[in-house]
């Protein structure tokens, strides 16, 4: 099997989609309980004849949908190829089909497909994005090596195989919803996910003093209440639209945007009945120690601190003991250069512990930034 290679251009992209007409209900298209799946084989005859513009294979049904396969040429250099919905002008309003999908190009020589050309994908079809697949599904010149088959007497096969899956009624099943991602906000959506769950967090947000006079565009509490309101109460997926617009001037990793986002809610808190509210919640203390080697004195610092970036290894290297030594030591006021050790330790805390997992850093040696593995347990024991 010859897959294509993995890179952003090759990945699943949707089709333009014409304006649609007002779509009426049909009865064949029933709510699907199990995945079913089926195969559609297409011979293109032909094939060096062809014109530039896309060409829709016979209808075949799956699931009770009814689909065609769309060649074309929509890229240079590249055979496109898609699965589109055939009726999708038909179909009930809000309409929604999950389906996983593999799409081939076939060596018809090979009668173990070992050359068959494959890629496969998982999209849900619906209105707005109903026909998905390659741009980029196979260079020409794969197409037309001629120690492949693929093309024979000017005749060209393509195949697929779809999957019609059950579309999940989150709410139902698991009493939530979720949020819909939108280009650059999964990292708040996260976030705000991860807070809607700390009910203390979600009574604090709603206990903000807010006025009639308050408007969404221009209140950040009162738009973090409206969304918590939507993911308890909406029965679908929610848009972060309110609050992305106070934040998407400025990039932010998700710790930083943490913080910026309780920094904001703070401000409006102050003098409020749940003043110091969030602190309480995501605030630690710690002491950070500077000791003498040749000398009877010790240095103390506490401080607060809102979360930590790894786990068990990163606790032992935050309160390691380092020493301070040569050109490195100390400079006191009183009593010169002096050799230190510098350690810290936690005071206590906080009942909400903020972990954020740096996915990179920085090689010195190499001048280059690498990946950073790290396995999160599950349960965080106490000794």
């Amino acid at each position: 099997m010859l897959v294509p290679h993995s890179s952003s251009a090759d990945a699943p992209q949707p089709m333009e989609v014409v304006a649609l007409v007002e779509p009426t209900s049909t009865v064949e298209n029933q709510p699907i309980e199990k995945p079913i799946s089926n195969e559609f084989t297409w011979e293109i005859e032909n094939f060096y004849g062809l014109s530039a513009e896309e060409h829709y294979s016979d209808i075949f049904n799956v699931g009770g949908y009814k689909w065609r396969m769309v060649i074309g040429l929509n890229c240079p250099g590249h055979l496109s190829l898609y699965l589109d919905v055939a009726d999708s002008v038909n179909l009930p309003y809000g309409w929604c089909i999950s389906a996983h999908f593999f799409l081939t190009v076939i060596d018809q020589y090979d009668a173990g497909n070992s050359y068959t050309y494959e890629s496969e994908a998982h999209h849900h079809f619906s209105a707005k994005a109903s026909c998905w697949g390659f741009d980029k599904f196979m260079h020409l010149t794969q197409l037309l090596d001629p120690d492949r088959k693929y093309i024979v007497d000017d005749k060209v096969k393509v195949g697929a195989v779809v999957t019609v899956k059950a579309v999940n009624d989150s709410k139902k099943e698991t009493g939530y919803v979720g949020l819909k991602a939108q280009s650059d906000t999964h990292y708040m959506n996260s976030l705000f996910q991860t807070f809607y769950h700390i009910p203390f967090f979600r009574k604090v947000v709603y206990d903000i003093p807010t006025t009639k006079n308050d408007m969404l565009s221009e209140s950040t509490p009162l738009a973090l209440q409206s969304l918590f309101c939507k993911m308890q109460y909406s029965e679908n997926s929610v848009v972060v639209k309110e609050l992305r617009k106070f934040f998407e001037f400025r990039q932010y990793d998700v710790l930083e945007f943490s913080r910026f986002l309780c920094e904001k809610l703070e401000d409006k808190m102050k003098g409020t009945i749940v003043e110091d509210k969030i602190q309480k919640l995501f605030v630690g203390r710690q002491k950070n120690f500077t000791k003498f080697v040749n000398a009877e004195c010790q240095l103390e610092k506490e401080e607060s601190f809102y979360g930590c970036r790894d786990v068990y290894d990163s606790f032992e290297k935050y309160v390691k003991v380092e020493s301070l030594e040569g050109d490195r030591n100390y400079n006191d006021a009183q009593l010169g250069q002096q050799d230190t050790r510098k350690c810290v330790q936690f005071i206590s805390f906080p009942p909400v512990l903020q972990l954020q997992l740096k996915r990179f850093e920085y090689d010195k040696y190499g001048f280059c930034t690498r990946k950073v593995r790290i396995m999160l347990p599950l349960i965080l024991h106490r000794d």
